[in-house]
């Protein structure tokens, strides 16, 4: 891109956000930490953006729609985070560009939002000595006795992840490697494959699966209404849609379906046909009951929603 388009890509969209984030603190909706700059953070943002490319190498400022640049960077200045140390990434789906937290970022949304003093994470190896109760519906850890012998990571039995908070309060989510693998399984990573960091660093992947699990669990059992929240729990739904999106759009066309009506070979009628069957045959006509009723597929249900007209800037 030239120096003149990104500026305008700019203008639409840093600019905008920098706009929103300044009303909302005015108003009072968002309050940051001492720590945290918004400036600082999409300034960051917006120099990793100009690096972001597609799957085909295209960067991701020119196939991206500027209203998506502009939500994927509001979704990370409200939650308080920043690229630059890792909190989160920007991904692009079709002509939608996405904000996705990192561990790092969920668990720093989870401190910021709860108040929480420490987030832990352990792993299980086959062997140790590890026992939880469940008292009122939550779980927490009794007793975890490690041996040296058995930090092997082909012998992973689990994982858990505690939320500790000054008053005392836990809160423990525990995973058995079967859920964590089959939560891998959502990841685009491809953790399959032979020298995927999944394979490479169960360990490590395995921490940091139970502490999203852990953060988003208790985040979303959360009453709590503000704008931090909001932007926290869509975080899923809005990937989900731009999954969809661009999966429609790249089958799209791919399928050509004939709806051209079949050509009636049946004979036409001899002359000499007697009046008495082409009575009969209209009476077949007339009749009905005689006919066969034609069943037709409602597809009313396949049609993709539309994106709303107010999911853009103009509409915040």
């Amino acid at each position: 891109m030239s120096t003149q388009q990104l500026a305008l890509v700019k203008r639409d969209t840093v600019d905008v956000v920098a706009d929103k984030v300044r009303q909302f603190q005015e108003r009072g909706e968002i309050h940051f930490p001492a720590s945290y700059s918004p400036e600082n953070a999409m300034k960051s943002a917006w120099l990793l953006l100009q690096s972001v490319q597609t799957k085909d190498y295209k960067p991701a400022l020119e196939v991206c729609s500027r209203d998506s640049i502009a939500n994927a960077l509001l979704d990370m200045v409200v939650q308080g985070l920043n690229p630059a140390k890792k909190q989160g990434y920007f991904i692009v789906y079709g002509k939608n560009l996405t904000f996705q937290r990192s561990y790092f970022g969920t668990m720093a949304v989870t401190k910021r939002v709860t108040g929480a003093e420490e987030i832990d994470a352990q792993i299980i190896y086959e062997g140790d000595e590890f026992e939880f109760e469940i008292v009122r519906g939550r779980k927490k850890i009794t007793k975890h006795k490690p041996s040296f012998s058995n930090m092997d990571d082909d012998k992973i039995a689990g994982a858990y992840c505690t939320i500790y908070w000054p008053d005392g309060r836990e809160y423990t989510e525990v995973m058995t490697m079967k859920e964590i693998r089959q939560a891998w399984k959502k990841s685009k990573q491809n953790p399959d494959k032979e020298n995927s960091t999944h394979n490479e660093f169960p360990g490590e992947m395995a921490k940091r699966t139970v502490i999203n699990r852990a953060c988003k669990t208790y985040m979303n059992t959360s009453d709590d209404g503000s704008l931090v929240m909001k932007h926290f729990q869509r975080q899923d739904e809005v990937l989900a849609e731009a999954e969809v999106e661009a999966e429609i759009a790249a089958n799209a066309n791919k399928d050509v379906i004939d709806i051209t009506p079949p050509i009636d070979t049946d004979p036409e009628p001899e002359p000499n046909q007697s009046k008495k069957e082409t009575g009969r045959a209209a009476k077949s006509k007339s009749d009905p009951s005689d006919q066969q009723a034609m069943d037709f597929e409602d597809f009313s249900g396949d049609v993709p929603p539309m994106e709303s007209a107010d999911s853009g800037p103009e509409s915040w």
